[in-house]
């Protein structure tokens, strides 16, 4: 069993401040990933943290104090069934 915690986190984000938010995230080293994407959010990204506890600090005092970050909602991954193409087996 993976001993880290993986958390899809999607960002409403000011539009004039979309490429600031976009640097400050990419220099997160919580954060594996970074998409600007269409449809209700302005930002999606991964984020690889060690527990619950951890993922709330990097919430609280990294992410959510980035200039333009309006609001976040995160999704915890429980199982992962693929991942990269390959299936992940127990």
């Amino acid at each position: 069993m993976a001993k880290e915690v993986r958390v899809f986190l999607n960002l409403f984000v000011e539009s004039k401040e979309l490429e600031g938010v976009t640097q400050s995230l990419v220099k997160l080293p919580e954060v594996t990933d970074v998409y600007e994407v269409t449809g209700e959010y302005d930002i999606v990204c991964m984020l690889k943290v060690e527990n619950i506890l951890a993922f709330r600090t990097v919430l609280k005092d990294k992410v959510l104090k980035i200039n333009g970050v309006k609001s976040t909602v995160s999704s915890v991954v429980l199982y992962e069934h693929k991942r990269e193409g390959k299936t992940i087996s127990e």
